[in-house]
């Protein structure tokens, strides 16, 4: 019997861990003026096409930094992805050339105005309301490992 209990409760653990993908991504901190951000780092195609699928939350300074191997024209979508995000185009120097609003599970492109070397990808409005915009700058964004 403790086997089958045992065995219950390694299924159960399973379907949870499938329900909120658990995050493999590294972790590093940057800055947006006086505010910090925990970015979650997708630095290679395979990492940037899963990006923020399937996540049903993220903490109120979470998010996901894209970095590009060299300055490139970006854009963005929301197939599979269920939170309403923002995305910020940051060029190589960590200034932000634009930012997109986007809704959950579209395949609208949402593109850089400019080739850039980072997206970063935060809660919907985020941006807004941290007074951040075109011309700000974010620091502490990684090179591709």
């Amino acid at each position: 019997m403790p086997a089958l209990s045992a065995a219950c409760a390694l299924l159960l653990a399973s379907a949870s861990a499938l329900a909120q993908p658990a995050s493999t991504f590294p972790v590093v901190t940057l800055t947006a003026g006086i505010y910090l951000i925990k970015a979650e780092v997708a630095a290679t195609e395979q990492e940037r096409q899963q990006g923020l699928m399937l996540r049903e939350k993220m903490a109120q300074n979470e998010g996901m930094v894209f970095v590009f191997e060299a300055p490139a024209g970006v854009c963005m979508w929301m197939k599979n992805t269920l939170l309403p995000l923002s995305v910020a185009f940051i060029d190589e120097g960590g200034k932000i050339i634009n930012i997109e609003d986007m809704k959950p599970e579209t395949t609208d492109s949402h593109c850089a105005k400019k080739l850039v070397r980072y997206a970063l990808e935060m809660n919907q409005g985020w941006f807004k309301q941290k007074n951040l915009k075109p011309g700000s700058t974010i620091e502490g964004l990684p090179r591709v490992r």
